[in-house]
């Protein structure tokens, strides 16, 4: 690879067939993008994907990659980061992949600190099975599935995840790439879990790039990411929807640190133990 990388050194010779339009296009520029600018070589990449339009991103990506099952791209990027921890795990999905099947994955990884960025192209819509209201469809969506509205209360992702303690959490705009990129490059550079919701909009299905470039706005300038609170406080913002990083902290160590720490003593006391001995102690 050469010494001063560019995002189409990620490039696969994959095209991707996404809809014309469609919002992950820009999340995947943003993230090569991100790739190249922390200078990161291809083959210390992997990026975990589950099932969804999003969920295509490994093909696309000169990296290596595993394209998993519906809902659990966080389980495979933490056994794919514990099995070799030097390596830049990223786990990509979308809002029925990450909020609904596997929505029960996301507490453990941010209570875990597994040093993973998980980003969430979030299109409020399950797109690849024609347009069914998601865990974040606004209320009264209209769709072939919901053709008279819909009943269920949007989730708040940015609100929830937070609430897991989680020590990075961001919300990004496919339609604001260069504030994207710098999003991505801080989740990457960050010891631990860092969750990012990118509002990327389904033009075929619920085309919403109007309304968030009405609403979105950036972060008050005077927020400090790691006051919890406040965080939380404008996390409940409708309008304006803030972008930019709601939290950031490094006042607790990543999950493959603290293994390797306790591994250390372990060995230091028990020089037969196991290293699955040490992560069943671990997990206790």
């Amino acid at each position: 690879m050469m010494n001063t990388p560019k995002a189409k050194d990620y490039k696969s010779g994959v095209k991707p067939i996404w809809c014309p339009g469609c919002g992950d296009y820009a999340v995947l520029n943003a993230l090569m993008r991100a790739f190249a600018e922390l200078a990161l070589p291809p083959e210390d990449i992997v990026v975990a994907s589950g099932i969804g339009c999003s969920s295509r991103f490994p093909a696309f990506l000169n990296t290596y990659g595993f394209h998993g099952v519906h809902g659990r791209p966080l389980p495979l990027a933490t056994g794919i980061k514990l099995s070799n921890p030097a390596k830049t795990v990223v786990a990509v999905g979308g809002d029925g992949d990450g909020f609904s099947i596997g929505g029960g994955h996301i507490p453990h990884a941010a209570r875990r600190n597994i040093e993973i960025p998980y980003i969430v192209m979030d299109n409020s819509i399950y797109g690849m099975t024609k347009g069914q209201p998601s865990p974040t469809s606004p209320p009264e969506t209209h769709c072939k599935a919901s053709p008279y509205g819909t009943l269920e209360a949007p989730l708040t992702p940015i609100m929830m995840v937070l609430a897991y303690q989680a020590t990075f959490v961001a919300r990004a705009f496919s339609g604001a790439l260069k504030e994207m990129v710098a999003i991505f490059k801080a989740a990457l550079r960050h010891p631990g879990f860092a969750f990012v919701q990118v509002l990327s909009p389904c033009v075929s299905f619920l085309d919403t790039y109007q309304h968030y470039r009405e609403i979105t706005a950036p972060l008050p300038a005077e927020h400090d990411p790691g006051d919890l609170m406040a965080a939380m406080q404008l996390s409940q913002s409708v309008e304006p929807l803030y972008l930019g990083i709601f939290r950031h902290t490094e006042e607790r160590p990543g999950y493959s640190q603290g293994l390797q720490e306790l591994r250390v003593r372990a060995e230091e006391k028990l020089p037969d133990l196991t290293m699955f001995d040490v992560l069943d102690s671990y997990e206790r």
